[in-house]
């Protein structure tokens, strides 16, 4: 089985891998599982300074990273940039707490001493997605491989080259030898290895179909999991907030890499008396961003990664016209590459797909509902639970909104998105744990408890 890598501006193939077969991968593994035997006994202070050392390497070669992302997933230049600048923050942040974070707990107790350590895994599989290709892999990697584990990273199978980018990262950077190990396979492959004693636990951001998979793999064999799986990220407007910055802010939200975020706006759910001003404010900025090429700096909105991306939206505004909601588009497509005009569906009918479905792109949904109670309804009616935007003047209004918001992360007066100070994950089919934070961090370790008696 090959491996592409399509440029979606040009739709070009700009990569071919054959996948490793089932004895080379088992070799990898038995390297890894040698490399974790001298990783996980290292002091955290050892472990934290390749760790900072990683973050200045990405820093000094950030534009070609950059460039690499773009090229296979179509993220405009400016925030592949700024992802990867973001991985260099994560880096210096785990390096600067990480020992803080896995420092003995002493607990009082009737014994002489009570303490809580923690202790690495083992091995953990990462079955990570396009979208953010290097974030992804290290807000997932760098708490792992910080509290002592070793790391298989499965990438998604449109960005063979950034995976490879990434585990050149981490050997230029100095870590030893399947610390960090890119493995070429497929998604079946990867059940492989949870089904099985090769590795002890896995972590998979992705579609809810894989998380399932995935899920029933890992508990079949009773393997510590993580799941950051779909959002469907309610954007609410009441009447007292700010509709200028609010207007603005909702574009950003929904068009952030090309809207493909698990995290972006999707349903925008406004207060009826400041939804004409709404209106105005966010179709007027829509209407501003720059479509084309990725690799220009002024570019907003780039290429969709794969065209069954494209074929979904296309599809889902096609439901959502036949079903009589109104529907403004901002512009045309481009005569090349996969892209999607920005749209707009006012006033959706219950069952439409825009939704029912995970949206994942420039295709936004906007809501009009009459008062708080309706608001709240409407922000909790999807089956998922990762983030939510809230906007008011009022801030202790917002708060007591928040609380009836089902979601792993609210944003007040703000877009959501994820910070490695803060954890991140979701509630229903959002997901299962957490990632980033000292939470994040502790997911992948033995939470140990020793009592000496006297």
């Amino acid at each position: 089985m090959k491996i592409q890598s399509i440029n979606p501006y040009t739709e070009e193939v700009i990569g071919e891998y054959e996948t490793m077969p089932h004895d080379a991968v088992d070799r990898e593994i038995t390297k890894s599982r040698t490399a974790f035997r001298a990783w996980g006994t290292l002091q955290v202070s050892e472990r934290a300074g390749m760790i900072k050392k990683l973050g200045a390497h990405l820093r000094a070669e950030k534009q070609k990273y950059a460039e690499v992302m773009t090229r296979e997933m179509g993220k405009p230049v400016r925030e592949s940039i700024a992802e990867v600048e973001k991985c260099a923050w994560l880096c210096d942040y785990y390096a600067e707490h990480g020992a803080r974070f896995l420092s003995p707990e002493d607990v009082t107790t009737e014994a002489k001493k009570s303490y809580v350590m923690f202790q690495p895994l083992g091995i953990v599989l990462a079955v990570m997605p396009w979208n953010f290709p290097f974030w992804q892999a290290f807000r997932f990697g760098i708490p792992a491989i910080t509290a002592g584990n070793v790391v298989l990273l499965k990438h998604a199978s449109n960005v063979p080259l950034c995976a490879l980018a990434i585990e050149e990262a981490f050997t230029k950077a100095g870590f030893p030898e399947n610390v960090f190990r890119t493995l070429l396979i497929s998604a079946a492959d990867s059940l492989r290895l949870i089904d099985g004693d090769k590795v002890d636990a896995v972590s998979l951001t992705g579609s809810n179909k894989a998380g399932e998979q995935v899920g029933a793999a890992a508990g079949k064999r009773t393997k510590k999991l993580v799941l950051e799986l779909g959002g469907s990220d309610p954007f609410v407007v009441l009447d007292d907030a700010e509709i200028e910055k609010a207007g603005k802010t909702a574009v950003t939200a929904r068009t952030i890499n090309t809207g493909q975020s698990c995290i972006a706006a999707k349903r925008f759910i406004v207060m009826k008396s400041v939804a004409t001003e709404f209106r105005r404010v966010f179709l007027e900025r829509l209407g501003q961003l720059k479509m084309g090429d990725p690799m220009d700096p002024e570019t907003d909105i780039g290429p969709l990664a794969k065209r069954e991306i494209l074929d979904s939206l296309n599809e889902q505004l096609r439901d959502a016209r036949e079903k009589g909601a109104e529907i403004v588009q901002t512009g045309h497509a481009l005569r090349k590459g996969l892209f999607f005009t920005p749209a707009v569906v006012f006033n959706p009918k219950p069952g439409m797909k825009v939704l029912t479905e995970e949206v994942f792109g420039p295709l936004a949904t906007v809501i009009v509902v009459g008062d708080e109670d309706e608001a709240v309804r409407e922000a909790n009616n999807t089956d998922y639970g990762l983030g939510a935007s809230v906007w008011s003047r009022d801030t202790e209004r917002a708060e007591r909104f928040a609380q009836k918001i089902d979601a792993g992360c609210i944003a007040i007066n703000d877009m959501v998105k994820s910070d490695p100070r803060l954890p991140f994950g979701g509630v229903k089919k959002s997901g299962i744990g957490r990632e980033l934070s000292h939470y994040g961090l502790k997911e992948f370790v033995n939470i140990k408890s020793v009592v000496i008696k006297e």
